[in-house]
């Protein structure tokens, strides 16, 4: 009788992490983000004198792992230039 006991429990708890492993790999193809998943975007960062440089910015999971300057891409507006972006356009990140 314990043998069986122990098989049934058994039994559950591999089903339990079966159904775990299928609702995460559903939830990252539903996202489309995975924890390990490496990618990169680039975005135009300025400052305070509106000189804007555009970054490559490389993610893994949502931790910034580097930002690198495109070289050649980076414009200096006059003054008076109010970014277009929206705030959540200019504070994207991982």
């Amino acid at each position: 009788m314990d043998k069986k006991i122990l098989l049934i429990i058994a039994l559950i708890l591999i089903a339990g992490a079966i159904i775990f492993f299928i609702f995460t790999l559903a939830q990252q193809r539903l996202t489309g983000a995975s924890i390990t998943e490496k990618y990169s975007f680039t975005k135009a960062i300025c400052d305070e004198s509106n000189y804007c440089q555009d970054y490559e910015i490389v993610c893994q999971g949502d931790q910034v792992v580097s930002t690198n300057p495109i070289t050649g891409a980076a414009v200096d507006y006059p003054d008076d230039w109010e970014d277009p972006r929206t705030q959540d356009q200019i504070q994207k990140s991982c």
